[in-house]
């Protein structure tokens, strides 16, 4: 059984499925960024996650049209920058999104950030659920939104995200917001869901559950994320490691292991939600 399938799918509220894990691309880009996505596809990844702050669409979206993967098999995802918020502006940068991808239609669209100083979510949020009505996005739904934020896109807008991808690992379980996402029936996608390569795969909890299974520190983090029921996007430029953060179907973390992974230290390795402005 592929990798891929053996992880299964989760069902968003539009009734779409999205892949149980994703291959993340922050921090690459040129000739590397293909080569990563074209290696990660190779492997068995079907959900690609981008974003137009990253400055790789372009070479994301090169390696998907010509991975040979049938492009229905494939959620492509991008992110709607700040400088693109509000109404006419969204609409102006997802078009700037999708040439850039070199697709005729994107599977998930995201806001990456709420930027409440700026006061513009809700009128991009409308400009999303426009094309998803249009049928130019597939599904629609947001990056880094706290609870206050999501209850106001939906009582102004009637339209809950699909998604709400935030930063989550075992550095930062984020309970709450994971508990939020889940009442308004919303899927939680974690970023940075192995640290950052900050110290958490070095930990001794999390190199001694991982021995306990006989799997890498990373695969042992991979599998406390589905457990959780939340979508991880790690990211890894070596094909092997690709393979190997998809190998996380065949063992189990008890209740206890779970546990011990959810006590680490707690700290945000990005922004803050209600802060982060760009």
């Amino acid at each position: 059984m592929p990798l891929m399938s053996a992880l299964g799918s989760i069902t968003l509220n539009d009734g779409h499925l999205l892949p149980a894990i994703g291959f993340g691309t922050w921090r690459v880009t040129g000739d590397e960024a293909t080569d990563e996505v074209r290696s990660a596809l190779e492997a068995g990844y079907r959900l690609i996650d981008t974003a137009a702050s990253y400055g790789n669409e372009e070479e994301v979206g090169r390696a998907v049209t010509g991975s040979g993967v049938p492009r229905e098999e494939i959620v492509v995802t991008s992110k709607l920058r700040g400088a693109d918020q509000g109404y006419d502006a969204a609409l102006r940068g997802f078009e700037r999104t999708l040439g850039a991808l070199g697709l005729d239609r994107l599977d998930l669209y995201l806001i990456h950030w709420p930027l409440p100083a700026r006061d513009l979510y809700v009128e991009s949020w409308k400009a999303l659920v426009r094309l998803r009505e249009e049928g130019a996005v597939r599904s629609v739904g947001v990056s880094n939104f706290t609870a206050a934020h999501l209850d106001r896109l939906i009582d102004e807008t009637g339209v809950t995200p699909a998604v709400n991808q935030i930063e989550l690992h075992p550095g930062l379980v984020q309970e709450e917001m994971r508990a939020a996402n889940a009442a308004r029936g919303i899927v939680t996608e974690s970023w940075g869901p192995l640290g950052r390569g900050k110290g958490l795969l070095d930990t001794p909890a999390v190199r001694e559950v991982a021995a306990a299974h006989g799997v890498s520190p990373a695969r042992a983090v991979l599998r406390w994320h589905h457990q959780l029921g939340v979508v991880p996007l790690p990211k890894s430029a070596d094909p092997l490691r690709q393979r190997e953060n998809l190998d996380i179907a065949g063992f189990t973390l008890s209740d206890e292991e779970m546990a011990r992974l959810g006590s680490l230290p707690q700290r945000r390795l990005g922004g803050d939600p209600d802060t982060h402005e760009e």
